[in-house]
């Protein structure tokens, strides 16, 4: 049962919660916004989406590698013990890449990744009073630095999740063809795979490559303190950026199986 004094908290808890909401729907407004009238600052997207394009592509995919090596050879274990047939084990598998596993998995260690960068150099320009001066400048720091993350990362989140997503049906019909001698024109089947699959995984590509940088570059926005506030920073980017993508998955899913319940 509830106390008395645990209410009180439970309520501060959530108008914080509910606050830094909004305050994020208006740093993505404001971002959206500048996207159509903020300032051209030649080679700022530029070198954001090399560094979360570029210099997340090995890493992004060796990590869909492994996956999908691992989810191919537990659905053929799988298969076998119920039905021993592996003709459809390509195509069912391209199907949940396609849909979700690709996008949603693959999300998160580039949410890690982008999302602590994001956040700690922020985070660092905030401590340094460099976000003070740029305001002093006349210079929002929403169009100056949100702005090309923003635009960078829904552009290369997508290119790279296509990219890794690849990677990962590729290891997985290896996985197949050594552990249960599935032939590899078998495993390449795209039968299973409809516009709603397709219309699902970009959707959530698109939600995915927007929230990373809006989520952590408030987090690193609202940094305070020194050395230690940008360490608080960094995590607060990785758990709600993981939190995000989780959510969005949540609802995204939900309303693709309405529209497209196939």
């Amino acid at each position: 049962m509830t106390t008395h004094a645990e209410s009180p908290g439970l309520f501060a808890a959530l108008a914080k919660n509910i606050t830094e909401a909004k305050d994020l729907a208006r740093l993505a407004l404001r971002a959206v916004h500048y996207l159509v009238r903020g300032k051209r600052e030649p080679g700022s997207v530029a070198r954001q989406m090399k560094a979360v394009g570029n210099d997340s592509l090995f890493f992004m995919c060796v990590t869909m590698a492994f996956i999908g090596a691992i989810i191919a050879f537990q659905s053929g274990l799988q298969s076998k013990k119920l039905l021993p047939d592996f003709s459809m084990l390509g195509a069912t598998f391209l199907k949940l890449l396609v849909r979700d596993l690709a996008v949603s998995v693959g999300a998160l260690p580039l949410a890690t990744r982008v999302g602590a960068g994001i956040a700690a150099e922020i985070g660092s320009m905030v401590v340094t009073e460099q976000i003070d001066a740029l305001r002093m400048c006349a210079a929002d720091p929403i169009d100056f630095l949100i702005k090309p993350r923003f635009l960078a990362s829904l552009i290369m989140t997508t290119m790279l999740i296509v990219w890794s997503g690849t990677v990962a049906f590729v290891a997985g019909a290896l996985t197949a063809y050594l552990a249960f001698d599935v032939p590899l024109h078998t495993f390449f089947n795209i039968q299973l795979v409809d516009v709603g699959d397709l219309s699902i995984g970009l959707a959530k590509c698109v939600a995915y490559g927007a929230a990373i940088p809006i989520v952590s570059g408030y987090c690193g926005l609202s940094t305070f303190g020194g050395s230690e506030g940008v360490g608080w920073a960094t995590t607060r980017a990785v758990v709600n950026t993981s939190l995000a993508i989780i959510i969005l998955n949540f609802f995204i899913s939900g309303a693709g199986f309405l529209i497209f319940p196939g």
